[in-house]
């Protein structure tokens, strides 16, 4: 959290003219002119052929990274993180007594600086330790009087950020999610529409944190289509795992949404937002940690039960390859999820379309060396029955495949 006296100034020419944000990756057009590499990308994307800023005809819509920018702003951000760490420090924080942070809670009506200074000192208390958080999730009344907060606060986004800071940071604590849920769904549209807000207009931190919150209140299928029913929520998740976006933003987002898709009205509703396209940007990533890649995986595994997602993972044409390639190189979990892909698309329902982009990768090969390898019964079993069909073409397959145990064939 920032402290309100310190002023920091943005550099003109490290915004974005598109955006107006602080470009995460510039690079300029042939007229001269830099912007942020995932704006431009969209501009292109919409059939424009003019540099946005001079309004030029592109003579060519290829773009080089300005590496000398990119430098810059990450020294001048580097300066601003370590400027707001200090001041922010917990050298500096005054962080009340548990008998202060009770008799704060008369000033947590939603209205003025009292309150926001509460929730901030509440929010002090808890990050200080575990013990903390422990008293914070058991002093009564304190959880319904955050939920109450966020289903009254009318849209101001500075007070919903810190009701949801405070939240999220006993979100662990919190044993009875079944109760949360009720809580915060009784008038479920309130503070629905208070979380997406924040998804929308909040922080990285805030939406984080509503990220979470909505994770853990999707304990049963009606919450879940609660969530899904709020027009703006599933569309702002898919947005957040984008591969411009915050890791940790991705990886919560991504939680949030195989916490909630698991009804098939939800997995539809995930596909015809597009997730698919861009689970398989995240996947065709080479700066995706296991657990992205892992859950990547995962989610896209819920949506190949639908024939909606099957169709969509076929249609893209990074997507399958994306997925074989995940196959031994990552972790066990996400050789499960992508052979379970696999053999859901090419085998069980057959796909011709999948089944002739698998060959082209080369997945004989790839199931060929899963065989061989040290992996679970399961996946041994799908993976048997994806070379049934690539039978066919395993000579061409194994043309390439140079090693001495090419006679281990499991039939």
């Amino acid at each position: 959290m920032v402290r309100d006296d310190l002023y920091i100034t943005i550099p003109s020419f490290f915004r974005c003219p598109i955006s107006l944000d602080v470009m995460k990756s510039p690079v300029s057009l042939c007229t001269g002119v830099t912007y942020d590499r995932s704006s431009i990308q969209r501009w292109l994307d919409n059939g424009n052929n003019t540099c946005p800023a001079t309004m030029q005809v592109l003579q060519t819509k290829e773009f080089v990274p300005n590496r000398t920018l990119q430098r810059l702003i990450q020294i001048w951000s580097d300066s601003v993180r370590n400027r707001v760490e200090s001041a922010d420090s917990p050298a500096t924080r005054t962080v009340p007594s548990p008998a202060q942070v009770a008799d704060s809670m008369k000033y947590l009506d939603g209205q003025g600086e009292d309150c926001l200074n509460s929730l901030t000192r509440i929010v002090y208390f808890a990050e200080e330790s575990e013990e903390n958080r422990e008293f914070l999730s058991k002093l009564e009344g304190f959880v319904p009087l955050l939920v109450d907060l966020l289903d009254n606060v009318n849209g101001v986004v500075e007070m919903l950020e810190r009701v949801v800071n405070a939240l999220d940071t006993i979100l662990d604590k919190i044993k009875d999610r079944e109760q949360l849920k009720k809580l915060m769904l009784k008038n479920h549209d309130n503070c629905l529409a208070s979380l997406l807000l924040l998804l929308q207009q909040g922080s990285a931190g805030s939406k984080i944190g509503s990220a979470r919150i909505l994770k853990v209140i999707a304990v049963d299928a009606e919450s879940k289509v609660m969530i899904a029913e709020k027009e703006g929520i599933m569309s702002e998740l898919v947005k957040s795992i984008s591969p411009d976006k915050d890791p940790a933003l991705i990886e919560n987002s991504l939680l949030c949404l195989i916490a909630i898709s698991s009804p098939k009205r939800n997995k539809l509703k995930l596909v015809h937002l597009g997730a698919i396209k861009t689970l398989s940007q995240l996947l065709s990533g080479s700066n995706s940690s296991t657990s992205v890649t892992e859950n990547v995986l995962k989610l896209l595994e819920t949506v190949s039960s639908t024939k909606e997602g099957r169709s969509e993972i076929s249609e893209d044409p990074a997507c399958l390859p994306a997925v074989l390639q995940k196959v031994m190189k990552v972790s066990i979990t996400s050789t499960e999820h992508a052979v379970m892909i696999l053999w859901t698309v090419c085998y069980l329902f057959r796909d011709q379309k999948a089944q002739e982009v698998v060959a082209m990768a080369n997945g004989f090969t790839k199931f060929l060396l899963l065989m061989q390898s040290n992996c679970s019964p399961a996946v041994r079993q799908m993976s048997a029955d994806l070379l049934k069909i690539f039978r066919v073409n395993s000579k061409s397959c194994l043309s390439c495949y140079d090693t001495k145990t090419t006679h281990i064939m499991p039939f």
